[in-house]
């Protein structure tokens, strides 16, 4: 195993594909990914330049799977999503301009697959970044309402042109500078890890995350202006930062009470229901929660550095995933 720093090593040379490929570089996200990786490296077989693996140094089989199909595995210790993109776009021998930016548990149709295909067929795309839709699947059921169908991520982007907001602790955006468009075809994303207790467990971690970044303004809110009229994002922010000005523990149930009734949130079914009760207010109940204990405790010093120095533990060293 041949050391890159102190913190990350490369496991294997990656395998570039012939010359009927199209110059697209994947960067997949891991840990302990062993039900979810062989998909994913499946579809994206034969078609796409070239393929990284960026674990975080995960204890199954995620590692062999990888090397199995012959893409190009790094290890990078994990403290932040953003922290671990904005590695993987940096210090892998990255040979092509476009990128795309995927979870280990998010599939391409074949009708995706094609899409970006002909995306290349006359040259380089008009634009500078891609927004996909994300077909997202909870217990096993597509969740189509609630405002979770369809939600366009970018993911296909130009790697001179993206960047990503170093504030953002529980999740990554990525934003580019230039034009973006958007593609017709749905990204799945479907965890087989995900039982719900790892998904309680996920965003007890992520309620954490979110309540740091909310009370410690890490997030500069300066990746991208807040519009009505603008792309994905910049319509995302306008949102954040409306959410940031409502009460404590009312906007959970407002946020509830307008993805389930209004947003059609019912027409999920029972898993459905479990879905947006938990993601829409418990878990921002949680962060409220988390916020208030923050706002209103004046713990003395050592008892903020010992709270503090559990929060990085329950934050960076449990699963990332």
């Amino acid at each position: 195993m041949k050391a890159i720093t102190q913190q990350h090593s490369v496991i294997d040379n990656y395998l570039i594909k012939g010359p009927s490929t199209v110059p697209v570089s994947v960067i997949l996200l891991t840990y302990n990914e062993e039900k979810n990786l062989p998909l994913t490296l499946q579809q994206l077989s034969g078609w796409v330049d070239e393929i990284f693996v960026v674990d975080s140094f995960s204890t199954d089989h995620t590692l062999a799977i990888a090397q199995q199909h012959g893409v190009a595995v790094f290890q990078n210790y994990f403290e932040t999503h953003t922290k671990q993109w904005l590695f993987a776009l940096t210090e892998l021998p990255i040979k092509n301009q476009w990128i795309l930016g995927l979870d280990a548990d998010q599939q391409l149709t074949p009708l995706l697959a094609e899409e970006i295909r002909q995306l290349f067929r006359h040259g380089d795309p008009k634009h500078d970044g891609y927004y996909i839709k994300r077909r997202m699947f909870f217990l096993g059921t597509w969740i189509q309402h609630g405002g979770y169908y369809p939600r366009y991520l970018l993911k296909l982007f130009r790697r001179d042109k993206v960047f990503l907001d170093a504030g953002e602790l529980m999740d990554h955006h990525f934003y580019v500078r230039g034009t973006t468009g958007k593609l017709t075809h749905d990204l799945i994303e479907d965890n087989k890890n995900e039982t719900l207790q790892f998904w309680l467990t996920k965003h007890i971690r992520y309620a954490t995350l979110q309540a740091q970044e909310e009370c410690n303004h890490t997030r500069t809110g300066k990746a991208t202006p807040a519009s009505f009229f603008g792309n994905q994002d910049e319509r995302r922010q306008v949102l954040k930062n409306i959410w940031e000005k409502l009460p404590l523990f009312l906007r959970p149930l407002l946020y509830f009470t307008y993805r389930y009734f209004f947003q059609l949130g019912f027409l999920d079914g029972y898993s459905g229901f479990i879905f947006h009760f938990l993601q829409a207010f418990w878990y921002r109940f949680t962060v409220d929660s988390l916020i208030y204990e923050s706002r209103h405790q004046k713990p003395s010093a050592e008892a903020d550095a010992g709270k503090k120095g559990r929060l990085a533990e329950a934050t960076f060293l449990d699963n990332p995933r």
